[in-house]
């Protein structure tokens, strides 16, 4: 049967965009489209083309490449989940805990670029804020500059890193990530004990992969670590100052 027949609409091509119509912000949009369907290793500015019904070629008058286009697409997520709405408590701990809490939940809202958002740099905005924030909030804690710009790399190394691996598993087929999940309920019980006494000594305590408690647990250990610096680099700039008092009284 033909399309005429069937009453289905002639495969015609797309008219394309004319080149002053084409933004920025419509590669992105059509960026984020492809990656979402397809994946990103789908996304090409020929993909793009056919996407917007333009020229492939006419992309590289807004990107150089793909990698300056996905480092775009990246922070284009992150000032749409968090940009602009950091603000400091005063209080360095809550301060750290909220970086912690919307870069969890802006990776759990889009799992599919979360492996691609822990390991890459984007040197744009959104992501100067939040270096600048956690820094300032590092710095109330008592750190040196030094220990300050480490905690802050750790710190952050340890909140995309946990939270990329839990937006990667919901990535996951529903009927694997529930046998992952059930394998800490079923099969470590099992166990013998001869064998693995630690882990039935622990049975009955062992969580799910899920349990939202090993995020903010993770969080709270790096704060009670960076504490532990701060009080330790607060005593040592004491020890200095009074070994300097001392000097100066005996001259």
């Amino acid at each position: 049967m033909s399309r005429a027949q069937s009453g289905a609409e002639p495969n015609r091509p797309r008219k394309r965009l004319a080149r002053a119509t084409l933004s920025r912000e419509l590669i992105v949009e059509a960026a984020e489209r492809i990656a979402h369907r397809d994946g990103l290793d789908r996304l090409t500015f020929q993909s793009i083309g056919a996407e917007l019904g333009a020229h492939p070629t006419s992309t590289y008058r807004h990107f150089r490449d793909k990698d300056e286009l996905v480092l775009e697409l990246i922070d284009t997520l992150r000032a749409r989940s968090y940009g602009g709405t950091l603000k400091s408590s005063g209080r360095w701990r809550d301060d750290l805990r909220q970086v912690a809490d919307v870069v969890h939940r802006h990776y759990l809202r889009y799992p599919d670029f979360a492996l691609e958002m822990a390991s890459r740099t984007t040197r744009r905005s959104t992501e100067f804020t939040t270096v600048e924030f956690a820094l300032g909030a590092l710095k109330r804690a008592g750190l040196d500059p030094a220990e300050a710009a480490l905690c802050m790399r750790a710190y952050g190394n340890m909140i995309r890193s946990i939270a990329a691996m839990e937006a990667s598993m919901q990535n996951l087929p529903p009927s694997t990530r529930t046998a992952d999940d059930l394998a800490w309920q079923v099969e470590y019980r099992s166990l013998p004990d001869d064998q693995y006494p630690n882990i039935a000594e622990h049975r009955d305590q062992l969580t799910a992969l899920s349990d939202p408690r090993i995020f903010d647990t993770a969080v709270e250990m790096m704060l009670d670590a960076i504490e532990l610096r701060a009080r330790r680099a607060r005593r040592d700039r004491r020890d200095r100052r009074e070994g300097r008092e001392g000097r100066d009284e005996r001259s």
